[in-house]
């Protein structure tokens, strides 16, 4: 089935099962390999993408739930005005260890300081959960939200 949707700004068409998850159509069908594999259950984060400007697991997300909608992935993350914040951080603080689920992490960040352009620190907990990191870089992760968001050290 011929599937319609928007990914990275560009009009796509995917000739696939309207039940196969969107991850697997970006990095299968349209070569875009930023979004990464890591449970295949919706757990770690590490395949987190915007669609309509929410953060999704797209293992999870059947390509017909993003039919007629934007998808954005890591390799056009900056483009937005928020996600070039987020990216400039991570590079500046130099966040990643091994970087695996960083694409995920600067995925769900992006969406939390979209929704909530000055978060608390519970906030960046709540919007990052369900993010994990193997390599526990959550404090520099956290760091780096912050000064995406133009804020401190928190008090």
């Amino acid at each position: 089935m011929a599937v319609a949707l928007t990914v990275n700004r560009k009009k796509r068409m995917v000739e696939a099962d309207p039940e196969k998850p969107l991850l697997w159509v970006l990095r299968e069908d349209l070569s875009l390999v930023g979004t990464k594999f890591g449970c295949g259950a919706g757990l770690c984060g590490a395949c987190t993408v915007l669609l309509d400007g929410v953060a999704v697991r797209s293992c999870q997300t059947p390509i017909s739930e993003a039919a007629g909608k934007q998808v954005v992935t890591i390799e056009d993350v900056a483009s937005l005005p928020v996600g070039k914040k987020v990216v400039d951080a991570w590079v500046e603080l130099d966040v990643p260890q091994c970087g695996y689920c960083q694409a995920g992490q600067i995925m769900s960040a992006t969406a939390l300081l979209t929704d909530t352009p000055k978060p608390g620190p519970d906030d960046i907990l709540a919007g990052m959960n369900g993010n994990i990191c193997r390599c526990a870089t959550y404090l520099r992760i956290q760091k780096a939200i912050r000064k995406a968001a133009g804020m401190g050290e928190p008090a």
